[in-house]
């Protein structure tokens, strides 16, 4: 039995859940993986291209399509993939879900456990697959979609496992009553709620995608995968990985399937209405995202992360340039097209503290402006922090951002690559606003665009900050402060609108990364998203404890 095989990586999961320390089961620098893996990655991916997907088991299909274009060539991938009507995708579904469900936990983590060791033999594979669909640089491809992933999708599986063995499986229930006594035998059973969907992102479309995914299987709901049609391959190699998995362990390969279709003709709406449709995963934008929490009126359990806008609060700090470095990458990093960027900058006008000095809004708006051209200049960090940017609606937003008002005090502009001289590529656009521009701070401007807000002083940073989460949601705030009496302040306002802080990042780490098994992404206590990676609700609303009780004569 696989759970045997891979019992230690379980417990070590299920321990890194309780701990909250670092832990990564799947190494995230390339070099752990071989000297031959980059090449074989890389020769699979292109095998891939101007023909359809055939790697699904999948086979009653309806036609064959495809609409990728890599941001980087501006060329179409070529890659065609089953297009299986909605009807038939739900049919197959519960045909699996029966089956799936009537295994132990033990045996569907071992199984699911398993799938990942597959899938890491993909990783480059999948890191080519995700930058010529997301426009994430290589590096970022290869850890977002494989390790880190990876380690988000065990993490669902550990928590799984803890949760649906919370309670016994039976138990002898004998109840006194004088001269005698009642016998009970009783049975506890954590039922499946039903057939899944998880529906992808553009941007993302892994490392969004296996905790809903993950956390499905592991709870023993069958689940259909729905990409965003420009962003299908990344995760229809993992789907097939899956699918080989189930298959080669006596499992019906149709308990996890893939459902792509065409921007034309959508078939998400029909997938979430559908009446044997009970569990909803969704990551994207937030108009999309209402729509599917407003299911649960119709009895979904739906899991949402949608748009947030993130803030940056500066108070004070030890080494400026140290800070300004740090967040010229976070705003840099993938073009700002990561659901935890930072994009307002909550700066006061009486200037930043520091141990040389105060200095101005006008000196720390240009020390980061610098820190972002020195960055996009470096021809070892621009092109390759930037990435691509993922469509024309992301480009055009950041090309016509003076147009919302304020002062543009750092103009985007293509940024050259040397590998791929058409790549679509944008720096930052930085510009200042007041604090009564709200019309223009109040909106998620997706993509490479930085507003720099001067505040009356630090509390009426904090007071925007937290209004900002509050009504508008957010996934991070970072915050610079020397005084812990500003700390504990900054704390409390944004953990109230349950927010998380990030304090003083300078050097490796910023605030756009958040770590499995460690660091819960999303809240889901204000509009950013109802769910959280990987809470225990996570996985406890994915089925219902059932209690059957047998009288002992």
């Amino acid at each position: 039995m696989l759970i045997a095989k891979h019992q230690n990586i379980i417990d070590n999961a299920v321990k890194a859940n309780h701990e909250r320390t670092f832990y990564s089961q799947y190494p995230e620098h390339p070099k752990a993986y071989g000297e031959a893996a980059p090449t074989q990655g890389e020769t699979a991916y292109k095998s891939l291209l101007n023909q359809p997907f055939s790697r699904l088991k999948q086979k009653v299909v309806e036609n064959w399509y495809g609409e990728e274009v890599s941001p980087y060539t501006l060329e179409p991938l070529g890659i065609s993939y089953p297009i299986i009507s909605t009807e038939e995708l739900v049919k197959a579904g519960k045909r699996a879900g029966g089956r799936w469900a009537q295994l132990s936990v033990a045996d569907r983590a071992g199984i699911l456990t398993e799938t990942l060791e597959k899938i890491q033999h993909h990783f480059f594979e999948i890191a080519h697959a995700t930058m010529h669909t997301t426009g994430q640089s290589f590096m970022m491809s290869f850890q977002a979609s494989g390790p880190h992933a990876n380690d988000r999708a065990l993490e669902a599986i550990a928590m799984g496992y803890q949760q649906l063995q919370h309670f016994p499986g039976e138990q002898t229930w004998e109840k006194p009553m004088g001269k005698i006594s009642v016998k009970l035998q009783k049975t506890f059973r954590p039922v499946p709620k039903g057939l899944g969907l998880v529906i992808g992102c553009s941007t993302f479309p892994v490392w969004n995608s296996l905790p809903g995914i993950y956390a499905d299987l592991i709870t023993g709901n069958p689940v259909i995968v729905k990409p965003h049609a420009k962003a299908v391959l990344p995760i229809a190699i993992v789907v097939a990985a899956i699918q080989q998995v189930l298959e080669e362990n006596g499992q019906d390969p149709y308990t996890c399937q893939l459902a792509a279709d065409s921007t034309g003709h959508p078939i998400t709406k029909a997938l979430c209405e559908h009446p044997d449709v009970h569990l909803i995963d969704y990551t994207g934008g937030s108009a999309f995202g209402n729509y599917v929490e407003s299911l649960v009126s119709q009895g979904k359990t739906v899991f949402t992360e949608k748009a947030g806008v993130n803030s940056v609060i500066i108070d004070s700090v030890q080494d400026i340039d140290a800070v300004m470095q740090n967040l010229a990458f976070s705003v840099s990093l993938y073009s700002g097209q990561m659901c935890t960027a930072p994009q307002n900058f909550f700066i006061p006008e009486t200037g930043v503290k520091t141990p040389n000095g105060t200095l101005s809004f006008d000196e720390v708006a240009k020390k980061f402006t610098d820190a972002i051209t020195a960055l996009v200049n470096n021809p070892k960090m621009g092109a390759g922090t930037l990435g691509a940017v993922q469509n024309e609606t992301t480009l055009q937003r950041a090309r016509e951002a003076a147009k919302l008002g304020g002062k543009v005090l750092l103009e985007g502009a293509p940024v050259n690559s040397e590998e791929f001289a058409g790549a679509r590529t944008w720096s930052p656009v930085v510009m200042e606003v007041s604090a009564a521009d709200s019309a223009i701070f109040q909106q998620e401007l997706f993509g490479p665009v930085v507003l720099l807000v001067k505040t009356r002083n630090t509390d009426d940073s904090i007071r925007l900050a937290r209004q900002m989460a509050s009504s508008h949601g957010a996934i991070t705030c970072g915050a610079y402060a020397t005084d812990e009496a500003v700390i504990d302040k900054i704390a409390d306002a944004m953990n109230s609108v349950f927010t998380p802080v990030s304090f003083n990042f300078t050097g490796f780490i910023w605030v756009n990364q958040h770590a499995a098994f460690s660091d819960f992404h999303v809240t889901g206590g204000n509009p950013a998203g109802n769910a959280s990676f990987t809470t225990p609700e996570f996985i406890d609303k994915r089925f219902v404890w059932v209690g059957n009780r047998t009288y002992v004569s």
